[in-house]
């Protein structure tokens, strides 16, 4: 009916208007686009449609009549055997020999129609839907810490069904991104190993290198001791004068390298973007968001 032109301007004056509330486009500093394009839909109007299919007329008579198909008024054959004129008895070969052309390709297309249908085929290629036993689901985590744990409940829903011998409701999913990123996540966690442990031989010579500051510290005032003890000083309160200029000195070395770094990062990130044009690599990150979606 598609190319009844009358038919499908009827079909346009009764068509259901909408609105279109927004066009998705690639952000410019985007490397790359997993958008493929397509008009994406609210679920309001999904149930519209689900319940417009169900309620229809053919819905309904496929729906009382499983043993019949609704497109060629014949039953559903269990095999898939293709048509033959043989196989007919006398009375369809003289009906079958009184159609024209016309008559006879329609006649074969329905018996083609008919070969390997089945009713659950028929209920797909009409559209009828429960929504109350979805055959997929989409789900798109808000960044990868989110994928992760949603993947734990999804094995550990998996493991109470089988464990309870329930496994038909075992769910299979398959993770797009995650068998895309395996092999990138796993050179940025050696990367990120070598890192660590740079900073730490680092962190370990700042200290070495503060105690070895505070005991020639120490050393050059032998004499300073000694008068404050002589005016009635305790070990305690010589601890505490040196304690105090080992926090200073430390807090002081950690605010200018917080600061150093911040300042290194504006011109590293120009470099970065006009070398691969992504931007916002280099960061120091103050605040760590805790992710509460799944707990």
């Amino acid at each position: 009916m598609s190319e009844d032109e009358e038919f499908m301007k009827k079909l346009l004056e009764q068509a259901q208007e909408l609105k279109v509330t927004g066009i998705i486009r690639k952000n410019e500093e985007s490397v790359i686009a997993t958008n493929t394009g397509g008009i994406g839909y609210k679920s309001a109007l999904k149930e519209y449609v689900i319940n417009k299919i169900n309620e229809s007329e053919i819905a309904n008579e496929q729906k009382e009549n499983e043993k019949i198909n609704v497109f060629t008024g014949l039953e559903f054959t269990k095999d898939e055997k293709p048509f033959d004129y043989n196989s007919l008895s006398n009375e369809e070969k003289a009906y079958i020999s009184t159609l024209n052309q016309e008559q006879l390709a329609e006649l074969m297309k329905t018996y083609t129609d008919n070969s390997g249908a089945t009713y659950e085929t028929n209920l797909i290629k009409l559209g009828i839907v429960d929504e109350e036993n979805p055959s997929g689901i989409n789900m798109y985590p808000i960044d990868f810490e989110t994928k992760e744990k949603l993947g734990e409940i999804i094995e550990q829903y998996n493991k109470q069904q089988r464990d309870d011998g329930k496994e038909e409701n075992v769910i299979t999913y398959s993770d797009l991104v995650g068998t895309m990123m395996n092999s990138v996540t796993a050179i940025i966690d050696v990367i990120s190993y070598v890192l660590i442990a740079f900073v730490s031989v680092s962190l370990i010579v700042s200290s070495i290198m503060i105690g070895i500051i505070t005991y020639i510290s120490v050393l050059e005032r032998i004499k300073e001791i000694g008068i404050l003890r002589s005016i009635g000083a305790s070990k305690k309160d010589i601890s505490r004068v040196f304690n105090a200029e080992t926090l200073i000195v430390g807090l002081v070395a950690g605010i200018l390298g917080i600061g150093i770094t911040l300042l290194i990062c504006i011109p590293a990130n120009v470099i970065i973007k006009g070398v691969t044009g992504v931007s916002n690599i280099a960061s120091l990150p103050m605040i760590r968001r805790r992710n509460t979606y799944f707990d």
